[in-house]
């Protein structure tokens, strides 16, 4: 059974920054791609990050330039670190982890991301 563990939520005023983290139960080489993707209350989930096991990244246009996820491979964790934090980035924060080329296969229980105006 996988595991992904979320951390580094919390609430923070605009303009701010958190950095997340998400500890992997297992070698994160054995995903194709891990991600951040957020869900705030009345919306659907949406990625905001991904990063193949290449390297190679990719940003929703809501947080490109503000967000940036990295991997620490020899800590199988992944990290999202967010700036210049919005009213609207509000919402629960979940890792996922992608083996194939399809659907997301695993995922977090989330943390949540505050942010005050």
């Amino acid at each position: 059974q996988v595991q992904l563990v979320e951390s580094g939520g919390g609430l923070v005023q605009a303009g701010g920054s958190l950095r997340l983290s998400c500890a992997v139960s297992r070698s994160i080489f054995s995903f194709s791609a891990m991600g951040w993707a957020r869900q705030a209350p009345g919306n659907q989930r949406e990625l905001v990050a991904d990063i193949a096991s290449g390297g190679s990244t990719n940003y929703a246009d809501s947080v490109k330039g503000r967000f940036t996820i990295s991997r620490d491979n020899a800590k199988n964790t992944v990290y999202l670190q967010m700036n210049s934090l919005k009213p609207e980035d509000t919402a629960v924060y979940y890792c996922a982890g992608r083996v194939g080329l399809g659907s997301w296969d695993y995922w977090g229980q989330g943390t949540q991301v505050t942010v005050s105006s």
